[in-house]
């Protein structure tokens, strides 16, 4: 049995339970034309503890079928989305008190 993929993406929607959309990009090189391309495609990925919020990079793993649609789980967060409050655009982990 070979090795789970795993890729980083960004959350583009949290709308569902347990369950967030996230957009992967790759880039890649035209066949005859050789100009780099800009190439992305959404995944429908487990999120168990809910802990992803729009905005956040993640690393996501294949894993068994969860649904019709979902075929990837959330291994963690690796960056925390920026949120823009008041003009500014703030970390969502610090504490702005």
């Amino acid at each position: 049995m070979g090795k789970r993929k795993r890729l980083v993406g960004e959350v583009i929607s949290d709308a569902m339970d347990k369950t967030v959309v996230v957009k992967v990009t790759r880039i890649t090189e035209h066949p005859l034309y050789k100009k780099k391309m800009k190439r992305s495609t959404n995944f429908k990925v487990h999120d168990e503890q809910e802990v992803c919020e729009v905005g956040d990079t993640v690393l996501i793993e294949e894993t068994r079928p969860l649904s019709k649609t979902k075929r990837f789980r959330v291994v963690e967060v690796l960056e925390r989305a920026k949120v823009k409050e008041g003009g500014e655009f703030l970390d969502s982990t610090e504490d702005n008190a």
